[in-house]
């Protein structure tokens, strides 16, 4: 790898939405290269790149992958990435470690939501971008159509730099804009170049015309020659168009078809001319141990810095580090210090991904793309430097989860793999969270959506062998009082010998919502000793885990001990607790019980056409909003709803803006239910303890 000049290395992501020919456009190019004799499916599960039994199961990309290439004597390292809104963090993680993006847009289908988003990240990010206009070989597929969804839906101009020649079952090559060739392939892959036909002539022209007028609205100079005539050399074009889309002020489009190799070759060569190396890769920023921004420049003579930004769990391999390096060099048989975690990890073996595949490498720099494996602490997000020198780069964040499932193991033995084999597959994937609710004994498995939960569950089985049954989780409601009221607890039993006696005088209150609980000793008199009313509280402590509706917890409740008889010799500790249960479940029952739901705070944000069905879908949930503001590419709303109403949001959204809205939810307070969903609720909570 190190024996390409850096100004020969070019590390690019490719995104897209789902189903728009990411992985069949890197497979393309690595037959081009050489790299592999035949381009495979992802939906014939003969890709390359989508080894994974999920990936193939669902003929699609779940995580990215890596691949390299080589081209005209440069080295391409080429990232796919998953186009899937549930695994969106894996191409923020991808768009961090390159120099540029081929975003991909179908030409029959044009910008999806998912699009908007993967420019949007790049555009942040300052990743120079080019389209690449797939499937014109398909039915339905548009080329001027597919133009004008890009305008309109990314609020670029675009510059075709090749168009096609025919389109659907006629497309047969592309035109190339600037060189004013056209490219005919045949079905064996072979391209002809040729003179452009005739019939096209008079729109190659006008395409021609309107990159010579992007190109001189680069500056004042050029916009003056081309007022007055001048035209412009190739070789200036080529410059302008580089200044332009590595500044993000030209939005090139190459079209093809990534299955039948057309203009492919066209887009390899478009990478290596106008995305930028390794060497102009603008400063690394980042942070050292004493929190102080530090800067790194992509030269070999700086300081190691290397993000990983990528791992992968081998159930016989163990575990992988995918990493890009920034700045300085790595060796194989070397120590590194981790940054994040300040500690020295020991550097094994050097390798370079093609899929599966693994190939050693004694050396890379900055501009590489490397794996090591079986790095006691590292993992994805953390960086490696020297220990003389540290330095963090900021992580891409880890998404919120936005839905839940309870899974419970089927057998035994699942139940003993699945904890381990959960912590396996985070270091993979760490946006999925687990854990016991303790209230309702559930195991709770979190992520970025439905999807992403069914593909966990899925791995679980086909990687480690742990059956899960997957249902949506219980709701952890509780149990209030809205009256006061009071009541006795009376514990008395004889047995022969020494017997036990506690008798306690309860009176309950309701306190504000979110209060909790207050216990108030009101006992005069040593009526009750001193000693025992610690006894009477854990009774009611214990009482309140309970309710007398449906079971659940009691909260927002005040209770004093105001009265009670003891025995001088028969009380003791367990009777006044037995006692103090008694008395509060009693006068709970007798103090207007009510059941409480949690009150989530849900923020939404959803494109321009989305706005009314989602706030009407809101409504319909029980929801209350309580905002709605204007933002870039559509509108955030604010809105408190009903967990029970929400537990299965995340799918029913992405059904309403077609994946192109997006949430965050967190605990607001409890509220009382209503009382005819109340008595449904509490019915199945008896029904269920009946059983």
């Amino acid at each position: 790898m190190s024996e390409y000049d850096r100004d020969r290395v070019r590390n690019v992501a490719v995104v897209a939405h789902h189903g728009a020919g990411k992985t069949s456009l890197v497979e393309s190019m690595l037959s081009l290269s050489g790299v592999i004799q035949k381009t495979g499916r992802t939906d014939g599960g003969s890709s390359l790149l989508d080894y994974d039994v999920e990936e193939q199961n669902r003929k699609m990309s779940i995580n990215l992958h890596v691949a390299f290439c080589e081209w005209n004597g440069c080295l391409i390292n080429l990232i796919d990435t998953p186009g899937f809104a549930n695994f969106l963090f894996e191409t923020e993680n991808a768009l961090r470690v390159v120099e540029g993006t081929i975003i991909i847009v179908s030409a029959i289908t044009g910008v999806k939501a998912q699009t908007q988003k993967f420019w949007q990240i790049a555009s942040d990010l300052g990743i120079p971008r080019i389209l690449f206009m797939n499937k014109l070989d398909r039915e339905r597929a548009n080329f001027e159509n597919s133009i004008a969804d890009i305008e309109k839906d990314l609020g670029v101009k675009p510059v075709p730099l090749t168009i096609p020649i025919g389109e659907e079952q006629d497309f047969k090559g592309v035109v190339d804009i600037v060189e004013m060739k056209a490219y005919l392939y045949k079905d064996n892959g072979e391209c002809l170049v040729e003179d452009i036909p005739s019939d096209i002539k008079d729109k190659v022209s006008a395409w021609r015309e309107k990159l010579i007028e992007s190109i001189a609205e680069m500056n004042d100079e050029l916009l003056e020659r081309y007022l007055e005539g001048e035209s412009f050399e190739n070789s200036l074009i080529y410059t302008i168009l580089k200044e332009g889309i590595v500044s993000s002020k030209i939005v090139p489009v190459f079209v093809g078809s990534a299955t039948k190799l057309i203009g492919i070759d066209l887009l390899m060569e478009a990478i290596l001319r106008y995305l930028p190396s390794p060497i102009e890769r603008p400063v690394i920023r980042g942070y050292n141990l004493a929190g102080e921004e530090v800067e790194r420049e992509s030269r070999l003579t700086e300081p190691l810095s290397a993000f990983v930004f990528k791992t992968i769990s081998d159930p016989y391999a163990g575990k992988i580090s995918v990493l890009r390096i920034f700045s300085g060099q790595l060796k194989a048989d070397s120590t590194v210090y981790n940054s994040v975690k300040k500690s020295r990890e020991k550097i094994g073996q050097l390798f370079r991904i093609m899929g599966k595949k693994q190939t050693p490498v004694s050396t890379a720099q900055f501009g590489d793309i490397v794996a090591v494996n079986k790095l006691k602490d590292t993992e994805t997000g953390d960086t490696l430097s020297d220990e003389s020198d540290p330095i963090i780069i900021p992580p891409v964040p880890i998404p919120q989860a936005v839905i839940s499932y309870a899974v419970q193991p089927k057998t035994r033995a699942d139940e003993d793999k699945l904890m381990p084999s959960l912590s396996r597959i985070k270091e993979e994937d760490p946006t999925i969270q687990f854990r016991r609710d303790e209230e309702t004994k559930e195991f709770l498995l979190s992520g970025t959506g439905q999807v992403h939960i069914e593909v966990i569950v899925d791995r679980l089985k086909n990687t480690y062998g742990v059956s899960v049954d997957m249902k949506t989780p219980k709701v952890p409601y509780r149990e209030t009082i809205k009256g006061t009221a009071k009541a006795e607890g009376k514990y008395i039993k004889q047995t022969g010998g020494r017997g036990q006696y506690g008798d306690a005088w309860l009176q309950v209150e309701p306190l504000p919502r979110g209060a909790g609980y207050e216990f108030v000793d009101r006992i005069v008199g040593g009526v009750i000793p001193k000693n025992f009313i610690p006894s009477v509280e854990k009774g009611v402590r214990e009482a309140m885990q309970k309710g007398v509706l449906a079971g659940y917890p009691v909260v927002d409740v005040k209770v004093t001990l105001f009265d009670g008889k003891h025995h001088p010799v028969d009380s003791s500790d367990i009777a006044f607790k037995i006692a103090g249960s008694i008395g509060f479940k009693k006068a709970m029952e007798m103090a207007q019980p009510v059941l409480l739901e949690p009150i989530m705070r849900l923020e939404v944000f959803t494109p321009e056409d989305c706005l009314g069905d989602v706030i009407g879908d809101i409504n319909a949930r029980r929801g209350k909003v309580s905002g709605v503001e204007p933002q870039a590419g559509g509108h955030l709303i604010r809105a408190l709803v009903p967990m029970a109403e929400i537990l299965t949001y995340a799918p029913e959204l992405r059904s309403i803006t077609s994946g192109r809205g997006m949430f965050t939810m967190e605990l607001s307070h409890y509220e009382e239910v209503p009382s005819h969903l109340a008595a449904k609720i509490i019915e199945e909570a008896r029904k269920k303890e009946e059983e």
